[in-house]
């Protein structure tokens, strides 16, 4: 139960982390623009950073235990067989996520300074709500599915790894972004919707709750059925 605990605290920090840190992406890119005395398209340097964050917080999760960011990740590691999560566990962890989600997006509303405030906000619902909960449902399928394939069956090199799973989440936010944000992280999304009261909304539970980990555990099925290891034959007397 200590251990459960802990794990849980560390899941919140993550997450106040993430959330916190993500929202600095804009205003960062801006003054490492104006230290350079680069004006041009900002895209690179942004790039950079997620670059910087993802290798990060994969080196801290694992300094913490296995602690986790993203509730549909140790979600789909359960459903995938591959976890020592159980119903319990997880029904711990993944409140947790979302209050430290909420906290950092809180936090960061409070501190960061006025001339970029306006770079703050999670992701938005650009189209109809039923074609936005397909979307952010296909794309958290596909990212899950990479992440399993890439921690489970990919290279051993983890330097490696972790370039995959970064250039898998780069196309994906880029081909998702007309569509919902995208978020494929419900408590970021929820840490926003909390700022801004509609954390109870249907296109919130809808879009960023039900179809991501409809997502995750649909990408679960499919890692088992395409990679579990096969039982062996018995051979014939």
């Amino acid at each position: 139960m200590i251990r459960i605990a802990k794990l849980a605290i560390f899941d919140a920090l993550l997450s106040f982390l993430w959330v916190f840190l993500t929202s600095c992406l804009g205003a960062g890119a801006a003054v490492i623009a104006k230290t350079l005395e680069y004006g041009g398209d900002r895209t690179g340097i942004v790039v950079g950073e997620v670059v910087v964050l993802i290798f990060a917080f994969s080196i801290l999760g694992k300094l913490l235990g296995g602690a986790s960011w993203n509730p549909t990740s140790p979600v789909a590691f359960y459903a995938a067989g591959v976890s020592k999560d159980t119903l319990f566990t997880l029904a711990i962890r993944l409140p947790a996520m979302a209050v430290g989600a909420a906290a950092g997006a809180l936090t960061i509303s409070e501190v960061m300074p006025e001339q970029f405030k306006h770079t703050l906000g999670g992701p938005k619902l650009k189209v109809d709500l039923h074609t936005g909960a397909v979307a952010e449902g296909v794309l958290t399928f596909l990212i899950t599915l990479v992440v399993l394939w890439t921690v489970l069956r990919g290279p051993r090199n983890g330097i490696l790894k972790t370039l995959i799973i970064i250039a898998a989440t780069l196309f994906l936010v880029a081909k998702g972004g007309p569509y919902t944000g995208p978020a494929m992280n419900p408590s970021n999304a929820f840490g926003w919707a909390y700022v801004n009261q509609n954390h109870y909304s249907q296109e919130h539970l809808y879009v960023y709750w039900v179809t991501p980990f409809i997502g995750a555990l649909g990408a679960s099925a499919v890692y088992r059925i395409l990679f579990a290891p096969r039982a062996p034959k018995e051979k014939s007397a």
